[in-house]
């Protein structure tokens, strides 16, 4: 049975870092089913009706974002395709908290791996909550900061 990797990416240098080593540390990528995913929220504004945001822009910026989010998938399929177009890699778009979705697809999906960058943020921001530490600290699978 091949190695289920979920590849987590924002687009960051962080991420792209990741992807990076995943590929330094898994040369033969042939024989692995590769996940590349982003997630994206939707921003809710917090207004009253005369301040409100017209639906036409909120619909763009939802749009923009998801588009966004499918560039950073692309472009981190494409470092690991490295030319490659047979390799079993398929891509996924989410919308939702990141730390969520993530982990959920991981579960659903029977992930061996999750590989995700880390901003390097120390304590404080562990203590915030962060995707990378709230990934690696739930016990579906294998992660690799």
């Amino acid at each position: 049975m091949r190695m289920k990797i979920l590849v987590a990416t924002d687009g960051s240098e962080y991420s792209t870092y990741a992807v990076n080593e995943f590929c330094r540390l898994f040369p033969q990528r042939a024989d692995l089913r590769i996940k590349v995913v982003s997630a994206y929220e939707e921003a809710y504004a917090f207004a009253s009706e005369q301040f409100s945001v017209p639906a036409e822009y909120y619909q763009q910026l939802v749009n923009t974002v998801k588009t966004q989010a499918g560039h950073f998938t692309a472009t981190a399929a494409e470092i690991i395709r490295g030319g490659d177009s047979e390799m079993d890699l398929t891509i996924k778009i989410m919308n939702g908290p990141p730390e969520k979705e993530i982990v959920e697809l991981a579960e659903e999906w029977g992930a061996d791996l999750i590989v995700v960058g880390s901003h390097g943020r120390g304590r404080i921001g562990r203590m915030l909550g962060s995707v990378s530490t709230l990934s690696f600290i739930t016990p579906v699978a294998q992660s690799w900061l």
